[in-house]
């Protein structure tokens, strides 16, 4: 499954959209010097960028203080420039994560983290949902992969990832069971699966006796080694799968599109 060709159009779209809605103002909050966050973020500007979205970049000090970043949130939230606001993740140590995340505003919120968002899919009414997730879920669709009644195995439980995808899998009738580290038997769960995505940030954790013959097999993980860029998906499983995700060129590309679309939902549900 070709993500950076749909991530292609999908982006397009998003820029025609964009241009016709009026602009829309994306911000990013990076506290620290994490190597990893400062490439996330630059990708996501220059996306943002390319989109015709106004980019706001707030680079804080790793000393930074809880209430110093929420101090920062607050100032966003009333800033009308601003449609959307994410604060990259992992924050520093002595951080709460939960609280700084609920301090978005969720009209704001482009990760779909806060609360009520994260309640409102739960419950079956998605209003900003996940960038990631929404990929998955848009990847399969465009290969026309049959949710309805199909067994699907999610492995991980992250509120980023797992949590989402469950919730969005369920909504598109299929009958789902969530994997972790405590799950007894993975090869025995993962075997049964119809579809079977991956995001528990374990390189080659799924090897190709583990995937049922002519399965669909989303590889969401991306695990940096010392041979590059990995999932959590062995390649050989290609062998069996009837399709696969590539790491990279897979889900990657589709978390930035779906951020952008997230992005313009937000700016829509502040004006409307």
């Amino acid at each position: 499954m070709d993500g950076k060709a749909l991530a292609q159009k999908l982006r397009a779209r998003v820029a025609e959209e964009v241009q016709a809605f009026g602009g829309v103002g994306l911000a990013t909050v990076l506290v620290g010097d994490d190597p990893a966050s400062q490439i996330y973020i630059r990708l996501k500007h220059e996306a943002a960028g390319a989109a015709g979205m106004t980019p706001h970049d707030r680079r804080l000090p790793a000393t930074t203080t809880e209430q110093e970043l929420l101090d920062v949130v607050a100032d966003l939230n009333a800033d009308d420039s601003v449609d959307g606001l994410l604060v990259q993740l992992p924050l520093p140590d002595g951080i709460d994560e939960n609280r700084v995340l609920a301090a978005i505003d969720p009209d704001k919120d482009v990760d779909g983290t806060h609360p009520l968002n994260a309640g409102e899919l739960y419950l079956g009414r998605p209003r900003i949902v996940p960038a990631t997730a929404a990929g998955v879920m848009l990847m399969l669709a465009e290969y026309g992969v049959e949710l309805d009644g199909a067994q699907a195995v999610v492995i991980g439980r992250s509120q980023i990832v797992g949590k989402p995808v469950l919730q969005l899998l369920e909504q598109a009738n299929a009958t789902v069971t969530v994997c972790h580290s405590h799950t007894r038997d993975l090869a025995a769960e993962t075997r049964r699966a119809d579809v079977l995505v991956a995001a528990a940030g374990r390189a080659g954790l799924v090897t190709a006796d583990m995937i049922k013959p002519g399965a669909v097999v989303v590889d969401v993980a991306m695990n940096r080694t010392d041979s590059g860029l990995v999932g959590d998906v062995d390649p050989g499983a290609a062998e069996a799968a009837s399709l696969i995700t590539p790491v990279p060129g897979g889900v990657g590309p589709m978390t930035i599109a779906c951020l952008l679309e997230n992005a313009l939902a937000c700016a829509r549900l502040r004006r409307r």
